[in-house]
């Protein structure tokens, strides 16, 4: 009886490696290579591309290969909270990445988006209604990514270069379309699942656990616990020595290249 106990508790624990793992690989691309940001820098042409970066970054003379940077991003918004995370932000000095979703954000809160994008934030794309890609056709994707783009585009002059994939779900057709789009698609290194709590000590903890040199922070600002979190955050994260970069930053003189998933 004993030994059948134990084969079983055997069995369950790895079935649950064997499930952390497959998740572990779908957020990592489902069998897509990533490019990190120190792999990003490294590959960067040391002319013309140094020169684009520049051009896109004027806010950004961070040289990350020498700073210890860290990126902060938002996923799902704009939101009713939104307003005041780019009060915290402007106050702190801290430039954050923005994947937006189209309707009923970019479209609900276009005051918003604008307010953003003239504070220096990057505007980047979360799909147009959040639906996971990998389980659409290509068209399907096309037009997920393609709505947002135009809709931001309207809002502020320029389509983003960055997109993230709900769930952090993506194949080769999604990769083939952002391609297409002119998107990289950027996953994270640091969550604090705030979609399943309120609690905003405990999400300042699951970040500051994880928070890392090259990282990438994913949050959500459509929350009611996440905001009330940035300000602690970012004041420890400064405190330990971190400088805070949008995810171009983080690359730079690398440009995000279209199709390309990076991932810390």
């Amino acid at each position: 009886m004993l030994k059948n106990t134990a084969r079983s508790i055997r069995t369950r624990a790895a079935a649950g490696l064997v499930t952390a793992a497959a998740l572990t690989l779908a957020l990592a691309g489902c069998g897509q290579d990533s490019t990190s940001p120190k792999e990003a820098r490294g590959r960067a042409d040391n002319t013309a591309e140094v020169k684009a970066a520049a051009g896109a970054n004027p806010q950004g003379a961070v040289d990350c290969a020498k700073a210890k940077c860290i990126a902060l991003t938002f996923d799902a918004g704009p939101g009713p909270h939104t307003p005041q995370l780019l009060d915290i932000l402007k106050e702190k000095k801290v430039h954050a990445t923005f994947f937006l979703l189209g309707r009923k954000h970019v479209d609900t809160y276009p005051d918003t988006v604008r307010r953003a994008a003239a504070e220096g934030h990057e505007i980047a794309n979360h799909t147009w209604t959040h639906q996971r890609l990998d389980q659409l056709k290509p068209d399907e994707i096309r037009s997920e990514l393609d709505r947002t783009q135009q809709a931001v585009k309207k809002l502020t002059g320029h389509e983003p270069t960055l997109m993230r994939p709900p769930q952090g779900r993506t194949n080769d057709k999604v990769k083939a379309v952002a391609k297409e789009l002119g998107l990289a698609q950027v996953l994270w290194s640091a969550t604090a699942k705030d979609y399943a709590t309120t609690d905003s000590a405990l999400i300042r903890k699951r970040i500051l656990d994880q928070a890392g040199r090259d990282g990438i922070i994913l949050l959500h600002d459509i929350y009611d616990g996440t905001v009330p979190a940035v300000p602690g955050i970012i004041d420890e994260l400064k405190r330990r020595g971190y400088t805070f970069v949008t995810v171009p930053q983080l690359l730079a003189p690398g440009t995000p290249q279209p199709g390309t998933l990076y991932r810390p």
